[in-house]
């Protein structure tokens, strides 16, 4: 591989404004900590709200506690590929890997656009090879591929001879983009071809989506004959194969679509990503891998070589089993209505966690070291090339295990490119669904199974063998995916995720076992267990969001009174925690809007997508049910129209029971600020009545929970349905009376 380079290829510096981040983080949670004295010194003489406040404070505080020691020393790296440039015969190979589920719900066209952004990075085309995962097993997809990889021997020259920024090819000829009028007539003019030979390729495959069959005249067809998306046999083809070294302009392409067969267990995406390391093991055997979700295109074209820089940069390979880059959305409305972007509190969180062992895997736009996916820990001194052995651990393929031993012991290196085509018959073997059986696959090798956030999970498990990871967010972002809609599907997927962290909180890998068995550092499972317990925090906040419509109700307390000195304890929490917050959104170029609009957000998922997280959870650990993985639909769209982006920015509903509780949290609390405004309270006890903190956070939670007020009033599918409205009204038409009842006693 590479020799030692001269020139730093990254550096780890030290994020700015640490001490007055700190300084703010400690005041908060020294406030907490007062407010939690203030409970426990009055508990004696208050009711039941004042407990089950103490209560859920204890339960923010504990979580802080976490925040402080996850954000204590952030940190962020910076790349040089021009030091890379240089050494071009250096450069290791990189096999690039695309998932992709349902042509339905994953189009043809994202799933390409991802691949044509792949193929045109600024990286040797020999040095690469790019692998297409298809779980559908769908002709369509495989066709897509094929006319897509005639329109890249267009494409990829076309982006490297005018250095175009943006690679994939629906957002660079989007409404929004014109060709530039510089003078420059050629390109212009291979500008418009390049354009309408885009478009002619869009319509070919919306052409193919009406056929009943493709190819009828082509053996490559064939194989998709009478196949069933969940029962067929492995499938690998080699759509192109690079045989011309540096001449050649494209990378290999390969289609693998994994055997299938009823009743038997595939992992989801999972599973796939274990068989497209296996398949890319015989085929090139590259030490780093790239995975992206289909569409996840590559914005930065130099992205390769950034990521290249932290894994070959390093002075002990133990400093890097993988490096992460954050998700960015580039359909994302203005100001983000939906709260989809993460770009901050990622920042935040895996800033952190890059200042410790490093950031978590999250599935999607992460460069791995093969070697750290192959289950090992960093500078391991036993040998296990014995055949039986590697038989045992990674299955019974002599090519595989050849590859495998290439790669953990050094006893070798293909040369690129690769004759992949004399080799899909081996790739189909370790393609095929009982390969794994009686072998660490899912388990200590590759990634693993158990969860339905099986990124979480592996990456932890890396981690506890000593392996630290390393976060990149270059400018301009690595990747870019699509942001799902507003309403029931990002409901859906959040509590997916939640559900997901739940599992890898109970599983073997659970932080809280392996920061006392394993090299997992105690800071990072502390990191990792406010990661996994976040759903966890759904109850509390709950409980905690519905005291004040129940104090308001009963005409009880659980703040402080305004003449009492107390009172300003949880004032200044809640002002300095929340401009600290705004704060750092500023910090990263975001509105007040967009903190407003995720803010809001966060609470309308904790108390509903992360509450039946912690549902399904508690159902599956009872043995009752088991976690499916859902398939977030994606879509592409670039739209300029005013009107239709409104439309977009309104929250969307369905019949959903995910909707339920929420609803009837709202209700609740518009129900008590009534019999507040037309003073039908009872008599307070001793008082001690409900006052202008409860009125306060009333007004608060009606205000976060805004997206579902206009839903009261919506039509169509911007509108509450009626059945989920009444469910709703009837629970908290119970919760006021029985709210009325309690107070009496």
């Amino acid at each position: 591989m590479a020799k030692p380079l001269s020139l730093p290829l990254y550096e780890r510096v030290s994020c700015k404004g640490i001490m007055i981040r700190r300084t703010l983080d400690v005041t908060v949670f020294c406030l907490l900590l007062s407010l939690l004295a203030y409970r426990l010194h009055s508990l004696g003489n208050q009711g039941f709200t004042w407990l089950l406040a103490f209560l859920c404070e204890s339960w923010f505080a504990f979580i802080w506690l976490l925040e402080l020691n996850t954000r204590w020393n952030p940190v962020e790296y910076k790349t040089y590929p021009e030091n890379l440039l240089p050494r071009l015969l250096e450069l290791p190979p990189v096999d690039m890997f695309v998932t992709t589920a349902d042509p339905v719900l994953e189009p043809p066209l994202v799933t390409i656009n991802t691949v044509l952004s792949l193929l045109a990075v600024d990286y040797p085309a020999e040095k690469l090879a790019c692998y297409v995962s298809d779980d559908g097993c769908s002709p369509l997809t495989f066709y897509s591929l094929v006319e897509a990889s005639k329109f890249a021997k267009l494409w990829v020259p076309f982006c490297k001879k005018y250095s175009i920024q943006v690679r994939a090819p629906f957002l660079y000829f989007s409404a929004k983009s014109l060709p530039p009028v510089d003078g420059l007539s050629c390109f212009e003019l291979e500008w418009k071809k390049m354009k309408d030979e885009y478009e002619h390729l869009c319509r070919k495959i919306e052409d193919a989506v009406h056929k009943s069959m493709l190819g009828p005249h082509s053996t490559e067809y064939a194989v998709f004959k009478n196949v069933e998306r969940d029962n067929h046999p492995s499938i690998v083809k080699v759509i192109f194969e690079n045989k011309e070294d540096h001449s050649s302009i494209l990378p290999h392409l390969v289609y693998v679509s994994r055997e299938k067969r009823p009743n038997h267990p595939h992992h989801s995406k999972a599973g796939a990503m274990n068989v497209l390391t296996r398949v890319s093991g015989v085929m090139t055997n590259a030490p780093f891998m790239l995975n992206v979700d289909c569409d996840m295109f590559a914005s930065n074209p130099k992205v390769i070589l950034q990521g290249v820089c932290l894994l070959v940069g390093v002075d002990d390979e133990q400093e890097c089993a993988f490096v992460q880059c954050p998700q960015i959305f580039y359909n994302a409305l203005k100001d983000d209505p939906f709260g989809n972007q993460f770009t901050v509190p990622f920042a935040i969180f895996a800033g952190g966690m890059a200042g410790i062992q490093g950031p978590p895997y999250a599935g999607t736009g992460c460069f791995h070291r093969r070697k750290a996916i192959y289950g090992l820990p960093p500078n391991h001194d036993f040998d296990i090339r014995d055949c039986k052995i590697l038989e045992e651990r990674f299955g019974k393929s002599t090519e595989f295990s050849e590859s495998v031993a290439e790669i953990l012991f050094g006893s070798g290196e293909k040369h690129f490119p690769c004759d992949i085509s004399s080799s899909t018959e081996s790739a189909c073997r370790v393609a095929n669904c009982s390969y794994e059986n009686n072998t660490y696959w899912g388990t200590e090798v590759g990634l693993t199974y158990g969860s339905v956030t099986e990124d979480v999970l592996t990456g932890l498990r890396i981690h506890t063998m000593g392996w630290k990871s390393v976060l990149l967010m270059p400018s301009p972002p690595a990747f870019m995916g699509c942001a799902p809609p507003g309403g029931p599907v990002s409901m859906t997927q959040m509590k997916r995720w939640g559900t997901g962290l739940l599992e890898v909180l109970f599983s073997k890998y659970s932080p809280v076992l392996s920061a006392f068995s394993t090299k997992l550092y105690f800071r990072q499972a502390l990191c990792y267990l406010q990661f996994v317990i976040w759903a966890s925090s759904s109850i509390p906040q709950f409980c905690y969001t519905i005291l004040s419509a129940y104090c308001i109700t009963t005409n009880s307390h659980f703040l402080p009174k305004v003449q009492e000195p107390f009172f300003y304890i949880p004032v200044s929490f809640s002002l300095i925690s929340n401009l600290h917050s705004l704060s750092q959104y500023l910090q990263y170029g975001e509105s007040i809007q967009a903190w407003w609009n995720k803010q809001r957000m966060e609470r309308i998922h904790a108390v509903s997508s992360m509450l039946f997280a912690c549902l399904g959870m508690f159902v599956k650990l009872l043995g009752f049910s088991e976690t499916v993985f859902e398939i977030t639909p994606k879509t592409q769209s670039v739209s300029n129209d005013e009107n239709d982006a409104e439309k977009e920015g309104r929250f969307s509903f369905d019949e959903s029971p995910i909707f339920v509780p929420i609803i009837a949290l709202l209700l609740v609390h518009l129900i008590a600020l009534a019999i507040w405004l037309l003073r039908l309270q009872p008599l307070a006890r001793g008082g001690d009545g409900s006052g202008l903190g409860e009125i306060a956070c009333s007004v608060w939670v009606v205000l976060n929970f805004w997206p579902l007020v206009r839903g009261l009033f919506g039509k169509g599918k911007y509108g509450i349905p009626m059945s989920t409205l009444c469910k709703s009204a009837t629970l908290a038409l119970f919760f006021a009376q029985l709210s009325k009842k309690t107070s009496m006693y």
